[in-house]
């Protein structure tokens, strides 16, 4: 599959950037994953997204020095070397890996294509609630890229959780209470690992006219 990794810097990281065209995707191209058997039974769009997820995440390895490609875990989540946290997103024809070394850091990366407004409105209810509504119309943002922003902060959120909390986290779980103009804060709506219900986390946010991608490191 033909791809281009580029980096780039968000919150003081290294997001490791993969391009891809899943139009050159073979299935001999998963031949380079050690857990390649697992996905033959995926689709053709699952595999070459997959396939991008993990080249990402082999070039952010590779930077700190660790030559392995994440493999699979039970839930689907990407298991990451002893001593390594990291997170993988992809969306449309792009993908996006970030790790740092320390066993135990909360890291959540996370990109989406920004919504239509007229989309946004009618799944808004599954989001957020009445008040997290208000927060993203007084932010002075157009409330479809709030919403992506608000959607994909959430995600980022419950990547970082999840190796601790090692279950489905809804996006009832987390409330947002701030978007500024590179942050977006959220507040834990139950207890979550170590942390008690009331915790907010702050993550950093970008965009361009067509995707958003937010980061939680803490």
């Amino acid at each position: 599959m033909r791809t281009t990794h580029t980096t780039f810097i968000l919150a003081g990281h290294t997001v490791h950037h993969v391009t891809f065209d899943p139009t050159t995707f073979t299935d001999a191209d998963l031949l380079w994953l050690p857990h390649h058997a697992e996905l033959s039974n995926a689709g053709r769009k699952r595999k070459a997204e997959h396939l991008a997820g993990r080249t990402a995440a082999a070039h952010a390895l590779s930077a700190i020095n660790e030559r392995v490609i994440p493999g699979i875990g039970p839930s689907g989540e990407p298991l990451w070397p002893e001593g390594v946290s990291g997170s993988i997103t992809h969306s449309g024809t792009q993908a996006m890996a970030v790790v740092v070394s320390h066993p135990d850091a909360l890291v959540g990366i996370d990109c989406e294509a920004i919504l239509p407004d007229r989309e946004a409105r009618e799944i808004q209810d599954g989001i957020i609630d009445a008040q997290e509504a208000m927060c993203l119309t007084h932010s002075g943002y157009p409330f479809a890229l709030a919403l992506t922003l608000t959607f994909s902060a959430k995600e980022s959120l419950f990547k970082a959780f999840f190796p601790q909390v090692k279950t489905f986290m809804g996006f009832e779980w987390a409330r947002v209470t701030e978007l500024t103009e590179k942050t977006i804060t959220l507040a834990l709506s139950h207890p979550a690992g170590d942390y008690p219900e009331g915790k907010r986390f702050t993550l950093i946010w970008q965009n361009n006219d067509t995707s958003v991608w937010t980061l939680l490191k803490a």
